[in-house]
């Protein structure tokens, strides 16, 4: 397994939370992140602070409400419904996995850069 650096992980971060922004609200987009714009606090060196927490809470968030609104699609289809069409389906259900495949791989990345830094030598 490949080392990864803490700044790599943070853009990788970043990188995730703009896609699952994308398919979510305007109000939970990069700019509501509370960690970019012009409200946000600056950390040491000029660098915007990025709060961990908050924002894998709005990721979890983000693929839970892409799981939730795919389900909801399938029920209709399987229901009738005809507002619901096979493709809009097949396309939510694609976006759910999708988005739970990269939360998993985020959270391999992360135990791995845990580890990484459990191990180093003081």
């Amino acid at each position: 397994m490949d080392p990864v650096g803490m700044e790599s992980l943070l853009a990788k971060l970043q990188a995730a939370r703009e896609v699952v922004g994308r398919g979510l609200s305007p109000a939970s987009g990069p700019a509501a992140a509370g960690g970019v714009g012009p409200a946000a606090g600056l950390g040491s060196g000029g660098t915007p602070k990025v709060d961990f927490g908050a924002m894998l809470k709005r990721t979890l968030d983000g693929v839970d409400a892409a799981q939730s609104q795919s389900t909801t699609m399938a029920e209709k289809f399987q229901l009738g419904d005809p507002s619901v069409t096979l493709e809009e389906t097949m396309v939510a259900v694609q976006k759910a996995s999708l988005s739970f495949q990269q939360l998993v791989q985020i959270r391999n990345r992360v135990v791995a850069a845990y580890h990484d830094v459990m191990n180093m030598q003081v």
